[in-house]
């Protein structure tokens, strides 16, 4: 996609589409139709599980009884289709730590529990989390107590910390700027503040360089990192959106030192929190009711910073 991009840009979209138009005739006249015979194949490869029949009450009376594991379920537990099961999503951004990174004791930990009870399905999703997609409701609380063994129970999927971040310059010999440290640094500021489930969803995404491989273009936040003049610096995108109401985050305006990201972000965040009608208002929402403009006054306005600062 990234290639396909700089193409474009190098060539121009007129010249592609010209050779696209040449080329799809002659493709056009050898094709057999394999594509139905290889959907077939990835069919049955995705059959569905012999779902069982359980009794859900443990699930109800685990989430009564225990605070702490009815939170994770509010965020990390989405309904499936079979009455009695759950999704579980296993969230791999605790706060502060690398995003999507597990040790090989963890990785061991979701294959057993895949196993045990998953029906052997174990899925990686493209938010750098994990998910086990079949479980009964009633193994849900078995499944939590043994993630909490790991450090694989946090609870906020979907939430601010639950960024996407690109490797960066830490592995990446593309990046032009760090990715890692600045979700590693909005995640542990985001958990001081003792905010995030206050804020609701919010997805913030990092991108450590033009290839956008963090989809910073999408996240309803947005962190570009350039190099100027060897010097890191990080452009905020506000208002994307990858759901089916797809749109490209609008550039803020001048970008921040690597050392200004981090309260960048809670500058933003705050301003969220005032401008909402109704708790229930998401960030995007807002944004789209409210415009750029008071966001960029969060940003930049020498007020707005002295007033996140108390």
């Amino acid at each position: 996609k990234a290639r396909i991009k700089i193409t474009v840009h190098e060539n121009g979209l007129d010249e592609i589409r010209a050779l696209v138009e040449d080329e799809f005739p002659r493709r056009r006249a050898v094709f057999g139709g394999v594509d139905q015979a290889l959907l077939a194949d990835i069919t049955a490869s995705f059959a569905p599980p012999a779902f069982k029949q359980s009794d859900p009450a443990p699930y109800f009376a685990a989430r009564d009884a225990d605070p702490v594991f009815r939170a994770w379920t509010d965020t990390n537990v989405s309904a499936h289709r079979v009455p009695g099961y759950g999704i579980v999503t296993i969230s791999l951004k605790a706060h502060g730590a690398t995003p999507g990174d597990a040790s090989g004791d963890q990785m061991r930990l979701v294959a057993d529990l895949g196993e045990k009870y998953g029906h052997n399905d174990i899925r990686a999703s493209h938010a750098q989390n994990l998910v086990l997609p079949h479980v009964p409701l009633a193994d849900i609380p078995a499944v939590h107590a043994a993630l909490k063994t790991l450090g694989l129970a946090t609870g906020n999927i979907g939430l601010a910390s639950d960024i996407i971040a690109c490797p960066g310059m830490d592995y990446c010999a593309l990046a032009t700027a760090r990715s890692i440290p600045v979700a590693q640094g909005i995640a542990t500021r985001i958990e001081e503040l003792k905010i995030e489930h206050e804020v609701g969803q919010l997805q913030i995404k990092i991108s450590g360089c033009i290839n956008a491989c963090g989809h910073h273009h999408v996240g309803h936040i947005g962190i570009l990192g350039l190099d100027r003049a060897g010097v890191e610096n990080y452009q905020i995108t506000l208002g994307g959106d990858a759901s089916e109401t797809t749109a490209i985050g609008t550039r803020t305006g001048p970008g921040f030192a690597y050392d200004e990201i981090v309260p960048a972000i809670e500058r933003l965040i705050f301003a969220y929190l005032d401008l909402r009608e109704v708790p229930e208002e998401t960030f995007l929402e807002v944004f789209n009711r409210v415009g750029m403009a008071p966001f960029k006054a969060a940003l930049y306005d020498a007020e707005a910073r002295a007033y996140a600062a108390e």
